[in-house]
This record gives C-alpha cells, sequence and structure tokens, in this order.
C-alpha cells in the first residue's frame, strides 16, 4: 500500500531522523489493543510503560488516525514507541469526566457529518457537530442522508434550510438505497487524504463507506419502520482505504457530543453572530440583555434566527463551562503536586543520615 505523509509529518521526522520503515498509522483501538499498519504489513500493537506513565489524560494514548513510531517484535505483533504530533484531532467532553476529553480520531482532513433526513434531522445537532470539528482543525461537510424517504421538493427545502441556518456550508444529499448523490461525495475524496464519518446511530454512515469500499465490511443492520433509522452495529472506530488511494473512517454513532473549550470553534460555527458582535456597543457584551446588542437587534428584527441563536448561548455556556472544570482540576492537580514534594523533600530530611 503506497502512502503520503502529510507535511507535519514529514517534517517532524525528517527533524527526528525517524526511518519511515519505523512508521505507521494506528487503523484500530480496542482498548488498549491497538492495530497498526505501515505499507502492507498489519499488525497488533502495545504501547511501551513510558508512554503509558507520561499520559496526562486518556486523550495522550493513541487512537484511530495516529502516526506512531514503532519497534517490530515478529511478524505479527509491535511495540509503538511515541506517537508522532497531531495536525488535527477530532475529540469531545468524556461522558461523566468533567473537565476530560475523549479522543474519536487524529490527523483526519475532513469530516462528513451525516443527518437522516426527517426523523435525525436536528440543525442545533448539526451546528454542535460543526463546532466539535472546527475546534479539532477539520473542515466540515455536511451530509443529508436517506433522502429516498421524502419527496424531491421535502429534499430540496431541508437543504434550504440548512444553508439558511449554516451560511456557506457545504451540502451533499445522498439515499443508500437509490444510490443518488453518491458519485457526489465519491468525487470530494482525493487520494491520501482521511476523511472520518460522524453522526448519529442510523443514519446511515456504515452503509456510505460500504459502498465507497464496494463490498460489505462493516455490519449494517434493516431500518426500522417506526423510527426510520438504521440498527446501527459499530462499536468502535476503524481505519479504511480506498481504492483512489483516499482513506476514510467510521465512528459509532454518538448520543452525546459535548463541546470542549475552543472559543474559536463557535465564532467559526455561529459566523454570522461573530460578524455582528463588532457592532454591539459594548466589547465586553454577553449578547443575553444588554442594550446596544446587534445579536439580540438581529434575532429581534428576523436577520438572525433565534434558534440558532438560542443554541450559540447553549454551546457557549457549555464551553465556558468546560473551560472552568479544565482550569480548577489543574489547580486541584498543581497543588496536589506541590503536596507531594513537600512530602518527600521532608522524608528526606528527616532520613538519617
Amino acid at each position: 500500500m503506497k502512502q503520503q505523509l502529510p507535511v507535519s509529518i514529514e517534517n517532524y521526522i525528517k527533524e527526528n531522523n525517524i526511518s519511515t520503515a519505523e512508521l505507521a498509522r494506528v487503523i484500530t483501538v480496542h482498548k488498549e489493543r491497538y492495530i497498526i499498519q505501515n505499507g502492507t504489513s498489519v499488525l497488533k500493537a502495545e504501547i511501551t510503560g513510558n508512554i503509558r506513565f507520561a499520559a496526562q489524560s486518556a486523550a495522550n494514548f493513541p487512537t484511530v488516525g495516529d502516526w506512531v513510531r514503532f519497534m517490530p517484535m515478529d511478524d505479527e505483533n509491535a511495540i509503538i514507541l511515541e506517537v508522532l504530533p497531531r495536525f488535527s484531532k477530532l475529540e469531545r467532553q468524556a461522558i461523566g469526566k468533567y473537565g476530560d476529553v475523549q479522543l474519536i480520531a487524529a490527523n483526519v482532513d475532513v469530516a462528513f457529518i451525516v443527518q437522516a433526513v426527517g426523523h435525525d434531522f436536528n440543525p442545533n445537532r448539526l451546528e454542535r457537530y460543526l463546532a466539535v470539528c472546527y475546534a479539532g482543525n477539520i473542515q466540515p461537510v455536511l451530509v443529508l442522508s436517506k433522502t429516498d424517504l421524502v419527496t424531491e421538493s421535502e429534499c430540496k427545502q431541508l437543504i434550504e434550510e440548512v444553508r439558511n441556518r449554516i451560511k456557506n456550508s457545504r451540502t451533499i444529499a445522498l439515499s443508500n438505497e437509490t444510490k443518488q448523490g453518491l458519485d457526489l461525495l465519491k468525487h470530494e475524496l482525493e487520494a491520501f487524504k482521511t476523511y472520518c464519518f460522524l453522526g448519529s446511530s442510523g443514519v446511515g454512515k456504515s452503509t456510505i463507506i460500504n459502498h465507497l469500499l464496494n463490498k460489505e465490511v462493516l455490519e449494517t443492520q434493516s431500518i426500522s419502520e417506526s423510527t426510520s433509522k438504521g440498527r446501527h452495529t459499530t462499536s468502535h472506530r476503524e481505519l479504511f482505504h480506498l481504492e483512489n488511494g483516499s482513506i476514510v473512517i467510521d465512528t459509532p454513532g454518538m448520543r452525546e457530543l459535548g463541546v470542549t473549550d475552543s472559543a474559536d470553534a463557535l465564532e467559526m460555527t455561529f459566523d454570522a453572530i461573530s460578524k455582528l458582535t463588532s457592532d454591539c456597543k459594548f466589547s465586553d457584551c454577553s449578547h443575553t440583555n444588554e442594550t446596544g446588542c446587534a445579536v439580540l437587534a438581529a434575532v429581534e428584527s428576523g436577520e438572525l434566527s433565534e434558534d440558532a441563536y438560542e443554541n450559540y448561548l447553549k454551546l457557549k455556556r457549555e464551553q465556558e463551562h468546560f473551560s472552568s472544570t479544565v482550569y480548577e482540576k489543574r489547580q486541584r492537580d498543581k497543588e496536589f503536586g506541590k503536596m507531594i514534594k513537600s512530602v518527600l523533600k521532608e522524608k528526606k530530611r528527616s532520613k538519617p543520615r
């Protein structure tokens, strides 16, 4: 398998005298067991104790899409010695762990955000996915799937709704049943670039990838007549190489997708609001109740969608809460570190000479 390294990775291995023979990419993760690929070789791998000891959080462990330096143990097994710096990352708030993040994938160029028309269609959730992509330096493309379930006019209306709500969005409508729109998606795929598919369970992500691979690699189940949703069975992330040289990553459906601490990502997601803020009377305007707020004026006049505005405030509160939680956690860790150093220092002093 021919592979072309991203510029940032090429520069890193040159600066650190790493041979391409030592370089592999993580294609599957099962807890702390990894499958890596170097050329045509696919190996089972584990991380070194040093990586485990130095990791400050789960986000420091290898994930799907990571480039790693490895050492082969035999024809089937290897040890991961180093995780190379990531040029992009897809992450969310770790469920039930405030202030922590869960890494979903790394070194992704483009994310296809998939929503099924009808039952799953939710502009608020689209904006949430957009914020997560922008925070990780990943270019988003919106995909409306299962268009065979609505009429052509209804589909056009949904696309128009998305474009009115999310300005300058790239949107593709397709059907896995009729194959209509799949060629438009295939046209997006460039050799050596990495793409991931994001969305709720049952929106058709795995079926799309099966079509791109031209074979049934990922398991899917029949569509529920009551919800118009597929019963998706993906339980882990996995990387696949397509015939044209592009790379795709399948991800499980995510019920929760908490944004992390990137304020810039919210500005990019809600571009219309960001442009209005410069016209606010106060530079520190919170856009909630101040006089002279250009954002509130745009909502009142109908220039700005009230739903988009409310979703912006919700994600902004979530982002600020995450940031404050991270700060508090760092402060606690810092104080704990000082206490440990103090105890060790005192122990050393009291040790008999």
